[in-house]
C-alpha cells in the first residue's frame, strides 16, 4: 500500500489500482487477492479461516463493551478506539487455554487483559490523574466504587489548557459475552474547581446484580470543561477527557 503525495484527491478505482480515504490520507493500493470462495474452502487457509473467526469474535466483543459503556465514554475516546480495543480483545481470546485454535473466546480467555486500557490516546487518565484512589468491585454484593481521598487538583490533575472545572464519571458494567447482553451502572460527580484549594473526600458508587457470574468491568473518566458565565463548556469538545477500564473482575 502506497500514500498519495500528489495534488489531486482521487477515490475509486482505476483499472487494478484503487485510490481511498483513510485516516493518514489519501491512500493507493492494487485491486486483486485471493477469492472470497477459495479463503472459505481450500484447505491451504485453514489458519486463515481460524484467523478470522477469531477475529470477528474479537471484534464483536470489542463492539459489545464500548456499547455497554458508551453513555460514560463517549466524549473521552479517540477516533481508533474500535481497532486499538479489538487488538487487546485478540490478546484476551489468545489466552483460551481451552478451546482448539478458531473457537477460542473471550469467556475462556483471560479478561483481565482488558484492565487499564486507554479509550483515549490523547489524554490517558494514566498521565492525567495523579491523585490515589481505591477501588471497589465485589462480585458477592454487586458493588463498584471509587475513593479519592483529598487532593489539590491544580497540583495531581495535568488538564488541558483553558479547563476551569473538571468531574469524574463511573461506569460499572456485567458483560455476558455469549448472549450479546449487558447490564450497567453510572454516575458522577458535580463540577469541581481546578485550582489549589483540597477537594473534599470524593466517593462514586453504583450497583450491579449481587451474585453475577459474567466478567464485570468498572471504567472511570475525567471530563474537563471550561466555566463562562456560569455555562460549563467541553474542552475541544472532549477531545484530551481521559476515560480508562480501572478494574475487572472475572468468574
Amino acid at each position: 500500500m502506497a500514500r498519495q503525495k500528489g495534488i489531486l484527491p482521487i477515490e475509486g478505482t482505476i483499472g487494478n489500482i484503487t485510490f481511498f480515504k483513510s485516516q493518514d490520507g489519501y491512500m493507493v493500493r492494487e485491486k486483486g487477492g485471493v477469492s472470497a470462495d477459495k479463503i472459505a474452502n481450500d484447505p491451504a487457509f485453514a489458519r486463515t479461516r481460524e484467523n478470522n473467526a477469531e477475529f470477528g469474535r474479537a471484534g464483536k466483543a470489542s463492539r459489545l463493551l464500548r456499547t455497554a459503556l458508551r453513555g460514560t465514554l463517549q466524549q473521552a475516546s479517540d477516533s481508533r478506539v474500535v481497532g486499538r480495543l479489538t487488538a487487546r480483545m485478540m490478546d484476551v481470546i489468545h489466552e483460551d487455554t481451552v478451546n482448539t485454535r478458531g473457537l477460542r473466546n473471550v469467556i475462556d480467555g483471560e479478561a483481565l487483559l482488558l484492565e487499564g486500557f486507554e479509550f483515549n490516546i490523547q489524554g490517558k487518565l494514566g498521565t492525567t490523574l495523579f491523585a490515589p484512589y481505591t477501588v471497589t468491585l465485589n462480585r458477592t454484593t454487586g458493588e463498584a466504587s471509587i475513593s479519592i481521598p483529598p487532593f489539590v487538583p491544580a497540583n495531581l490533575i495535568a488538564a488541558p489548557g483553558g479547563t476551569t472545572h473538571f468531574r469524574f464519571s463511573i461506569a460499572a458494567a456485567s458483560i455476558d459475552f455469549e448472549e450479546e447482553a449487558f447490564i450497567v451502572e453510572t454516575t458522577g460527580s458535580g463540577y469541581l474547581p481546578l485550582d489549589k484549594l483540597p477537594t473534599a473526600v470524593l466517593g462514586l458508587s453504583v450497583s450491579l446484580p449481587p451474585a453475577g457470574t459474567h466478567p464485570m468491568f468498572l471504567a472511570l473518566v475525567v471530563e474537563f470543561v471550561q466555566d463562562v458565565n456560569g455555562t460549563k463548556y467541553p474542552l475541544n469538545n472532549g477531545a484530551f477527557n481521559p476515560g480508562a477500564v480501572i478494574k475487572v473482575d472475572t468468574p
